[in-house]
């Protein structure tokens, strides 16, 4: 499997879950099922099997974040010589030409996408029109709405 990019800062949030994971609700979990075996009968224990579902959930998720941290590539942009063009991990104001709305982005790996937020995926058309270009620079984006047009206002990296 090829390597996925990932910010210092989405390996730090995956490294923190796996943590917690491990640290506070494994032991929960287990807790809660030996706890629910003391009540008898098994088959019939709907605390026993809620616990079993749940304890289901957090190894599947402890296995999925040992996963992408085993395959991912830290990138640090702060330490990246990206001499003002936006690369991934940039932090990128831009104004949109159409309407004037000013939108900030940064450009994430696929897991840390959360465009409410405004972290967009690098596969993303928007982030795929923007890297490569500098501040002053216009991009055009074919969305399925139309063509939208940006101009870059600035590109951070921290």
């Amino acid at each position: 499997m090829s390597k996925v990019p990932l910010t210092a800062r989405g390996a730090e949030k995956l490294r923190s879950e796996l943590d917690r994971l491990k640290k506070v609700e494994r032991p929960r979990i287990i807790q809660a099922i030996a706890e629910a075996r003391s009540h008898g009968d098994l088959k019939e224990n709907a605390e026993y099997h809620a616990a079993r579902e749940q304890q289901g959930f957090i190894e599947g998720r402890i296995k999925e974040i040992e996963g992408k941290l085993s395959h991912a590539q830290i990138i640090d942009v702060t330490r990246l010589p990206a001499n003002g063009k936006v690369v991934f991990g940039a932090t990128v104001d831009v104004v949109e030409l159409d309407n004037d709305a000013e939108h900030t982005f940064q450009i994430v790996g696929e897991d840390e996408a959360d465009t409410k937020n405004g972290m967009i995926s690098v596969t993303s058309p928007i982030a795929r029109s923007l890297i490569g270009k500098t501040e002053g620079d216009l991009a055009s984006v074919d969305t399925p709405g139309g063509i939208r047009e940006f101009e870059i206002l600035d590109v951070r990296y921290v």
